[in-house]
């Protein structure tokens, strides 16, 4: 999978700016299969969960100047989860299943008439998300650590290995196991929070 340029700017900034392809097909990449794993959980058939990624990605494109990054005003995931559902009821209701162009005026209305809700759907929607992100980030750190450190990070803290089971397979100790683990998700969560807008991927 593609890098991002080593840039102090996040990729949702880039996306602000505009005319960034590559940042578009970062985008997508990243956010589209957790659009469509939330489609096909709430029981959209492959065809129509499509059809709705392209509505969503459509929509962000055209909403994404209006999304304010300051924490305060929620998160960039509950941004996108109210888009997908909103969308998600816009799709059920509509006759056919025929995908429709939107206006930034339509995309914005629609936006302000439905606020995302608490439940399920948020928290279906949320485990999508996570789940795909973690996928991206973790892809995209692998190679700057050593394979022992990386094993020692993913057998502990994804497959839930005893730590001192995993040192003693790894020839490490449990505090090297610690550390490795500590090292990999500090780096994973810089890496997240610097493509959802919360700090840049690097500081100089």
């Amino acid at each position: 999978m593609a890098e991002i340029p080593n840039t102090r700017f996040s990729l949702l900034a880039r996306l602000r700016e505009g005319g960034d392809e590559c940042a578009w097909t970062e985008f997508v990449g990243i956010y589209e299969p957790a659009v469509y794993g939330f489609a096909r959980k709430k029981g959209l058939q492959d065809a129509d969960a499509r059809d709705l990624c392209q509505e969503v990605m459509r929509a962000v494109s055209q909403a994404i100047d209006g999304w304010d990054p300051d924490p305060c005003k929620g998160t960039f995931r509950a941004w996108l989860f109210r888009i997908a559902r909103n969308l998600l009821i816009n799709l059920a209701a509509r006759e056919g299943r025929h995908p429709r162009g939107s206006g930034e005026s339509d995309v914005q209305r629609m936006l302000e008439q439905q606020p995302a809700a608490e439940g399920a759907d948020s928290a279906l929607f949320d485990v999508e998300y996570r789940r795909q992100v973690f996928s991206w980030a973790a892809e995209a750190i692998r190679d700057e650590f050593a394979v022992a450190t990386w094993a020692a990070f993913w057998r502990t803290a994804v497959e839930d290995q005893p730590i001192a089971g995993v040192a003693t397979a790894l020839g490490l100790s449990t505090g090297a196991v610690y550390i490795a683990r500590s090292r990999v998700l500090a780096r994973l969560r810089q890496r997240i929070d610097a493509v959802e807008g919360r700090t840049p991927l690097f500081e100089n």
